[in-house]
């Protein structure tokens, strides 16, 4: 699994596209190039190189999404005795939907995937004031086009010809709110965009950010298969969060440095259904007793940290949108062909009795690859009563959500 922080990545490109575009003239994906002869200057607007350099020091890339670019951008002739990368031709040309861009989370993280050098389209659906995120994105100097689609009678035409769906759309939590206070409305928008997603791009992945995930992601799963298209390699409940948070915590609490931290986390997305694996921390670390159950806690209910923070302002939209950036990345990278890239998700899984559980995944062209089981063997005392522990809640949270789709389609 890539690490919770990992790499600056500086980038030069001859040319940038940055404009608007209406949907009415998108035929097809666009394909950005970059000029070798000016050597990728000025890409992704960021400090202008003469060559493509990578530092592992901070970005929501991870370890292995590093060697994978690495390796991705590594000139495929030159002379052995070139020391330059005079020769790099990296491709934008995979195309990416947000659904809910104008929120908390949509904003910044529209922003982060603008700057992927991997995408060459990147839609933005609201059902209100996209249109100027969109203009406001379409400035930055990167390669990836912007669309804006807005309101139920653009959804289809936003989704048409995607690669990857994100979906953050829906109500944040506010103080005193538990993840099942937003099921009820972040269930039906979650079903509907789904069912717009089965019908227009029913081959893209699929990232869930909606609350509460542990019900979200089956719903999305019974609305799949209800159209005849569930893959259950490609539909992803978006957990990356819960890592970012436990590397971070661990390296400030260990005097760690933050690039060699990483912190497996398994279970679900909300409250003790979040189990830390520390035992499994890498580098090899020692936790006594009280720090364990001092950082779990802390993991589990940082989400109720910030909303308490900023109240009533809101919740952990920027975090949040750093994480689903780092996933989607590594998503993209999978995609593009990088044989090395593992994630925590909450996906279909069979790693325990439950139909639905985060672990780490080794993710690849077409989607889970693999489920890693070897982090689940060996626990401590500790997490093993803990992972016990969580699996009726998180059951509960299945069912719910699988019972919810069920009866809306009867109801239909």
């Amino acid at each position: 699994m890539a690490a919770a922080s990992a790499t600056t990545l500086s980038v030069g490109s001859a040319t940038s596209c940055g404009s608007i575009v209406s949907p009415k003239l998108q035929s097809k994906a666009f394909i950005a190039k970059c000029n070798t002869r000016n050597y990728l200057r000025n890409f992704s607007g960021l400090k202008a190189e003469a060559f493509v350099r990578c530092e592992s020091e901070s970005s929501f890339l991870g370890n292995e999404s590093v060697a994978a670019l690495r390796q991705s951008i590594t000139p495929k002739a030159r002379n052995e005795k070139q020391r330059s990368w005079n020769h790099v031709q990296p491709q934008a040309s995979y195309k990416v939907a947000v659904l809910g861009a104008s929120g908390g989370i949509g904003q910044p993280l529209a922003l982060l995937i603008k700057m992927s050098p991997l995408v060459s389209s990147l839609h933005l659906y609201d059902i209100a004031n996209v249109k100027g995120v969109a203009a406001d994105l379409s400035h930055c100097n990167t390669p990836a086009q912007v669309f804006d689609f807005t309101g139920a009678s653009e959804l289809a035409n936003s989704l048409k010809g995607i690669d990857v769906v994100v979906i953050p759309a829906g109500v944040p939590r506010k103080p005193g709110m538990t993840r099942d206070d937003l099921f009820n409305i972040n269930a039906n928008i979650v079903k509907g965009l789904v069912e717009a997603v089965a019908d227009n791009c029913p081959d893209a992945f699929i990232h869930i950010i909606s609350n509460p995930v542990n019900s979200t992601v089956p719903i999305a799963a019974e609305v799949l298969k209800q159209k005849g298209v569930y893959d259950p390699k490609k539909l992803f409940g978006v957990t990356t969060l819960d890592v970012v948070r436990a590397n971070m915590f661990v390296a400030q609490k260990k005097n760690l440095r933050l690039i060699d931290v990483d912190v497996p986390v398994i279970g679900g997305h909300a409250g003790i259904t979040i189990l830390p694996l520390l035992s499994k921390t890498r580098p090899s670390t020692t936790f006594t007793a009280e720090e364990v159950q001092e950082l779990t806690v802390r993991i589990q209910n940082a989400g109720t940290e910030v909303v308490e923070a900023k109240a009533g302002a809101g919740s952990a939209t920027l975090s949040m949108a750093y994480a689903a950036a780092r996933f989607i990345e590594s998503s993209l990278r999978a995609l593009d062909g990088d044989a090395d890239v593992y994630e925590c998700s909450y996906v279909q899984s069979d790693l325990t009795e439950l139909p639905f559980f985060a672990s780490r995944v080794k993710l690849g062209r077409n989607g889970v690859e693999a489920l890693i089981s070897s982090d689940l063997r060996g626990l401590t005392e500790y997490e093993q009563k803990a992972l016990e522990a969580l699996k009726p809640e998180l059951k509960a949270s299945i069912e719910k959500g699988i019972t919810y789709a069920q009866k809306q389609t009867v109801t239909a």
